[in-house]
C-alpha cells in the first residue's frame, strides 16, 4: 500500500524540465551579469591557453630549425676509416677520391693521412730563437688531397690551398689552420712566411678557417701528400671525408667502400648518419615535451582561478539557489547551470587564448626569419581544452551548490 501511494504521489508530481538551450541562456546571462568578474576569470584561462599555444608553436618551429641545421651537416656527412695496410700495398690510394666523386649524390670528397707519430710535432715560425719571439708549438701534421676545404665545409681566410701542381712537383708548401696560424703569429701569406718542421722549412701559402667538419684541423698543419710522404713518411690514406646531398648518405655509405677498395671493401669502416626522420622526431619530441610541461602548468593556474571564482559565485548566490530549489529545480539542474557557466568561461578563454597564441607564434617567426609551424589540431583543440578546464574547475562548486537544501539556502 505504501509503495502504491508513493508511486501515485510520484506520478502526480511533475518535475519542471529545462532543456539545454534554456540552461545555456541562464548560464550566459549569469556570466554577463558580472562582466568584470567574468572577464578577470576568463583572463586566467586566456593566459594558460595562450602560453600553451605559444610554447607548443614556438617549440615546434624552433625544433624544425634545429633539425634543418642537423640535416644540413650531420645527415649529409659520411666518413670512411681506412685501417693500416696488411702488406706493402695500402688499401686506399689517393686516386680513389676520384672514384668516389663519380658516385650519385656525392657533393665533395677528400682524403686525409695522419698518424700517431705526426700527431704532436714541434712547429715554429722562424729558425732563430730570440727572446719575445714565438717559439715551438706542438701541433698535428697531416696530409690531405686538394679538395679538403670543400670536404670539411671550410674556407680559405687568406691565401689558397695547394693544388695538383704543388703535389706533382713535391713542393714544400703548407696550409695552416686558423688557430695554428694565430699561435704561430702568422696572419697573412703576402710575404711568404715559412714554418719549420723537424728542421725543414715549408712556405705557408694559405690559412684554412671555419671548418664545420674535422674542427681539429684548426690547430693543424696540412701538407701535400707527396711532400708529407717524402719528408715525414706520411703517405697512406687513413680517412676519407664525403659530403652528400640530403637523403643520399646511406646509399653513398654503401657504395663508397666498393669504389675506394674494390674486393677489400669489408676492411673499411664506414660511419653514416642516423635516419633523419628519426632524428627529427627525437629532437622535436624533446623540445615539445619540455615546453608542454610549462604550458600545462600555466593552464592549471587558470583552472584554479576558475574554480575559486565559481566557488565564490556559488556562495554569493545562495539565495538564488534556494529559490530555484523551492520552485522545483532539481539538484542536477542546479549543478548543470554552474557547470555550464564555468565551461562557458573556459571556452571563451580557450578561443581568445588560441588566437593570441597563434598571433605570437607568427610574430616571433617573422622576427627570427623562421617558417612558422602551426598544427591545425592545436587551433581547434585549444578551445576544447579551455572548455574542459572550465568543466573540471566547476565540478566541486557545482556539486556544492546542488547539495544545498532549499530551507537552509533561503534562511542564509
Amino acid at each position: 500500500m505504501r509503495a502504491a501511494r508513493r508511486r501515485a504521489r510520484t506520478k502526480g508530481i511533475e518535475r519542471p524540465w529545462m532543456d539545454f538551450r534554456d540552461l545555456w541562456t541562464e548560464a550566459l546571462a549569469a556570466v554577463l551579469a558580472r562582466p568584470t568578474r567574468s572577464a578577470l576569470t576568463t583572463l586566467g584561462t586566456v593566459l594558460g591557453i595562450t602560453t600553451l599555444v605559444i610554447t607548443i608553436g614556438v617549440s615546434a618551429t624552433a625544433g624544425n630549425q634545429i633539425v634543418g641545421r642537423f640535416d644540413a651537416l650531420t645527415a649529409t656527412s659520411v666518413t670512411v676509416e681506412v685501417p693500416g695496410p696488411a702488406g706493402s700495398v695500402p688499401l686506399v690510394d689517393w686516386s680513389g677520391v676520384n672514384a668516389v666523386r663519380q658516385l650519385a649524390g656525392v657533393e665533395s670528397v677528400a682524403a686525409i693521412a695522419d698518424s700517431t707519430d705526426t700527431a704532436s710535432v714541434q712547429v715554429r715560425a722562424n729558425d732563430v730563437v730570440s727572446p719575445g719571439d714565438v717559439t715551438d708549438q706542438t701541433m698535428a701534421v697531416l696530409a690531405a688531397s686538394p679538395t679538403l676545404p670543400a670536404a670539411v665545409r671550410g674556407r680559405m681566410t687568406t691565401g689558397r690551398f695547394f693544388d695538383d701542381g704543388n703535389i706533382a712537383r713535391h713542393d714544400r708548401v703548407a696550409v695552416l689552420g686558423d688557430q695554428a696560424a694565430r699561435l704561430l703569429g702568422i696572419n697573412s701569406v703576402r710575404d711568404s712566411p715559412a714554418v719549420f718542421l723537424k728542421g725543414q722549412a715549408y712556405t705557408v701559402i694559405g690559412i684554412l678557417g671555419d671548418a664545420e667538419r674535422e674542427q681539429q684541423l684548426s690547430t693543424g698543419v696540412i701538407l701535400p701528400p707527396t711532400t708529407a710522404e717524402d719528408q715525414l713518411g706520411l703517405g697512406t690514406v687513413t680517412r676519407v671525408l664525403i659530403n652528400t646531398a640530403l637523403g643520399a648518405a646511406n646509399q653513398v655509405a654503401h657504395q663508397a667502400p666498393i669504389a675506394l677498395a674494390p674486393g677489400t671493401e669489408d676492411a673499411l669502416a664506414v660511419t653514416a648518419p642516423p635516419d633523419p626522420a628519426k632524428a627529427r622526431k627525437g629532437v622535436q619530441g624533446d623540445v615539445n615535451g619540455l615546453f608542454l610541461v610549462l604550458g600545462l602548468v600555466s593552464l592549471v593556474v587558470g583552472a584554479i582561478g576558475i574554480a575559486n571564482v565559481t566557488l565564490v559565485t556559488v556562495m554569493e548566490r545562495i539565495g538564488e539557489i534556494g529559490l530555484r530549489r523551492a520552485l522545483g529545480a532539481s539538484r542536477r539542474q542546479v549543478a548543470g547551470q554552474f557547470l555550464v557557466e564555468s565551461t562557458t568561461i573556459g571556452l571563451l578563454g580557450g578561443v581568445i587564448g588560441a588566437v593570441l597564441g597563434m598571433v605570437v607564434v607568427v610574430a616571433v617567426s617573422a622576427v627570427r626569419d623562421w617558417t612558422p609551424v602551426l598544427d591545425v589540431r592545436l587551433a581547434f583543440g585549444a578551445p576544447v581544452a579551455g572548455a574542459l578546464v572550465g568543466l573540471l574547475a566547476g565540478l566541486y562548486p557545482s556539486l556544492r551548490a546542488s547539495r544545498m537544501e532549499p530551507v537552509d539556502a533561503l534562511r542564509s
